[in-house]
């Protein structure tokens, strides 16, 4: 849509992900390479988010202790390829967000949810723990013990506790979430050039990945290459 990359989860009506790889990786990666690209963002269709993962195709898959490595593995691949994206990724999160599906929305930049959001990981009821890179995201997203309660509690929380502890940015009422979360992308990128966008999301994201020193480094380096076109 324009400049703006929708990635809908589409598996109705718990929008169930039958694999940690929920998207092949080539198509992602030649999908968000198109050099028009100025945000995305993820949602599911129908009335949720996503209820994490189809528990009989992971009871399966888990007979291979060796398969089930790999498949988590390449699962992490796309979310970290999410994440590093030079460009904004909003998720606008609707009804339940549990599991996998959560694991999905801390990989994004931004996360929006409408009043009836529903946050839970679950794992712990079925004797696993999040395995796409959730028990680190988490705790990089809130506070370590609202981390820990939330992951080995189980519990489900709700639109205004997730807020409340950080996991969520705003709250819009259901009809309104999927516009204003385009709207969002559209005010911070529509009169912004690819190459600006992409070196503020680089930037912030060597702030939390490089030394003070190098991220400054990177920073100065970026702002002399923009400049210098200017």
């Amino acid at each position: 849509k324009e400049h703006t990359g929708i990635l809908s989860l589409g598996a109705p009506p718990g929008n169930l992900l039958a694999d940690p790889v929920f998207i092949p990786s080539e198509t992602l990666i030649q999908w968000t390479s198109d050099p028009s690209l100025k945000g995305i963002l993820v949602h599911g269709m129908g009335r949720h988010f996503s209820a994490g993962a189809d528990l009989e195709y992971l009871t399966r898959m888990a007979s291979s202790e060796e398969k089930t490595a790999e498949r988590m593995d390449e699962g992490k691949k796309i979310l970290t390829h999410l994440e590093s994206l030079p460009v904004p990724v909003v998720a606008a999160i609707q009804g339940v967000c549990f599991g996998g599906g959560l694991e999905i929305a801390l990989a994004c930049h931004i996360r929006l949810c409408a009043q009836n959001a529903l946050f839970a990981f679950p794992e712990v009821n079925h004797g696993i723990i999040p395995g796409l890179g959730g028990t680190v995201r988490l705790q990089q997203t809130v506070n370590p013990a609202a981390a820990l309660t939330m992951i080995l509690g189980g519990d489900t929380i709700n639109a205004e506790e997730a807020l409340r502890i950080g996991l969520v940015d705003h709250i819009y009422p259901r009809e309104e979430l999927f516009s204003a979360a385009l709207a969002l992308l559209h005010k911070i990128t529509s009169n912004r050039q690819p190459e600006v966008i992409h070196a503020v999301m680089n930037a912030l994201r060597h702030a939390s990945k490089m030394t003070e020193e190098e991220a400054m480094r990177e920073e100065t380096r970026m702002y002399c290459k923009l400049a210098k076109k200017e």
